[in-house]
C-alpha cells in the first residue's frame, strides 16, 4: 500500500547535520504544527545525526510513524531491507566488514520491528518547508553546540541559518577493488556497473520510467555511502542506456565501458540516443580496438566487457525481466541474457548485486 494510503501514521521529519565530516553535528526532528527536538555531539559524522534523528524521533513518539528523511542512508536501509542481510550476516555488510554505526543501527531497527514506522524520502534543499526546518533546527544544534525542544512550532530564536555547513555531504573515498589500481582503464572511485535487459522499446515505456526512478534512488543512496561512486554503462538501449540517465539524474558521474568501437549499428534514433549517452559521460572507454566479424565474436566481446567490469566494479545494478502474457512460460534471448548476468556477477560481487525486475 502506497505510503500516501496511510494516515493513521503520524508525519515526522527528520534531519542530520555535520561541520566536517567528522566533526561537530546536529540533529533534529519535527511534527508539523507541533512537537520538535534537536540534539548535538561534539565530534561525529553525518551518518551518524541523520540516524539519530530517527531514532530519537521514535523513541521520543508513539508508533507507527511516517518518517519523512532526505538521508537515502536512512531511507533506503528501511524501505530496500538492507538490515535484512546485516542481521543474517551477523551484522556483517557483503564484504564480510562490520557494519558501521552497529551502535545506532541496532536499536533503531529493533524499534522499527517492534512499530512498523515507515520511512519515506524527500529530496533535501528542494524549498519543502518541513524539510527546511528540521534541517535549520539541526543546524541551529550545532552553531548554539546544544539541543533544544518545544510542544509548539519552533520560534525564530530557535531556528539556524540553512544548512550550509561544507561538508555535510561529504562522505570519505572508499577504498577501490585491487584490480582498479592494476588496470589504468578502469576510472577512479568507487564504480558500478548498469547491466542487464537490452530492449529498444524499455525506455520510452512506463516501466523505463519506473526503472529509471529506482535506479536513480539507488545510485544516489551509493553516493551517500560512497562519496566517489562512478556509474560504469555499455550504453546499450535497454538496462545500460538507463542507467546512464539514471546517474545523471542523481548528479552522479558515468562512464561508457565498450566492448569495441561503435557497438551500437541498428537505427539511425538508437545511434542518436547512444551517442548522447556518450556525450554526457565522464569519459568513454573502449576496451578492444577492432570491431568483431560476426555475431559470434561480438557476443565473446561481450562477455569479456562483462568479465572487466566484474573485475573492477564494487557492485551492479542488473536489470531483469518479468514476462507476462502468452509467451511467459519461453524466455526470450534478452531475458536470458540477462538471467545470466545476473548470476555471473552475483557470484562475482556477492550480495552487492541489486536485482531490479521489470515487466515486459
Amino acid at each position: 500500500m502506497p505510503v500516501s494510503d496511510l494516515p493513521e501514521k503520524v508525519e515526522i521529519f527528520t534531519d542530520g547535520a555535520c561541520k566536517g565530516n567528522p566533526g561537530p553535528g546536529g540533529w533534529a526532528w519535527a511534527i508539523e504544527g507541533a512537537r520538535w527536538r534537536s540534539g548535538y555531539e561534539p565530534a561525529t559524522t553525518n551518518q551518524r545525526m541523520e540516524i539519530t534523528a530517527a531514532y530519537s524521533a521514535v523513541n521520543d513518539n508513539p508508533g507507527p510513524l511516517l518518517i519523512v528523511s532526505d538521508s537515502t542512508y536512512v531511507v533506503n536501509c528501511f524501505r530496500d531491507r538492507w538490515w535484512q542481510g546485516w542481521i543474517k550476516r551477523g551484522w556483517k555488510n557483503s564484504k564480510k566488514e562490520p557494519v558501521a554505526n552497529r551502535d545506532l543501527w541496532e536499536p533503531l531497527i529493533d524499534r522499527y520491528l517492534e512499530r512498523g514506522d515507515v520511512f519515506e524520502w524527500v529530496k533535501g534543499h528542494s524549498g519543502h518547508e518541513m524539510n527546511d526546518l528540521v534541517d535549520r533546527l539541526a543546524v541551529a544544534a550545532v552553531e548554539s553546540k546544544s539541543g533544544h525542544s518545544g510542544d509548539r512550532p519552533p520560534g525564530p530564536d530557535d531556528i539556524g541559518s540553512p544548512d550550509t555547513l561544507s561538508a555535510r555531504t561529504t562522505t570519505a573515498p572508499s577504498a577501490s577493488p585491487p584490480s582498479v589500481a592494476r588496470d589504468r582503464r578502469a576510472p577512479e572511485g568507487h564504480l558500478w556497473a548498469v547491466i542487464g535487459l537490452r530492449s529498444t522499446t524499455l525506455l520510452d515505456s512506463p516501466s523505463g520510467g519506473e526503472l529509471r526512478r529506482k535506479m536513480a534512488s539507488i545510485i544516489a543512496a551509493q553516493q551517500e555511502l560512497h562519496g566517489d561512486v562512478v556509474v560504469l554503462s555499455g550504453a546499450r538501449p535497454g538496462a545500460e542506456q538507463i542507467g546512464a540517465l539514471a546517474a545523471a539524474d542523481a548528479s552522479v558521474p558515468y562512464v561508457v565501458i565498450l566492448p569495441y568501437p561503435d557497438p551500437v549499428s541498428s537505427t539511425a534514433a538508437e545511434w542518436k540516443e547512444f551517442k548522447e549517452i556518450c556525450d554526457g559521460a565522464q569519459s568513454v572507454v573502449t576496451l578492444e580496438a577492432k570491431q568483431p566479424s560476426d555475431a559470434g565474436a561480438k557476443s565473446a566481446a561481450l562477455a569479456r566487457r562483462d568479465g572487466w567490469l566484474r573485475s573492477v566494479c564494487s557492485g551492479a545494478l542488473v536489470v531483469t525481466a518479468e514476462q507476462v502474457g502468452a509467451g511467459a512460460s519461453r524466455k526470450s534471448n534478452a531475458v536470458a541474457a540477462a538471467d545470466d548476468q545476473l548470476a555471473r556477477f552475483t557470484k562475482a560481487l556477492d550480495e552487492d548485486v541489486w536485482e531490479l525486475p521489470v515487466s515486459i
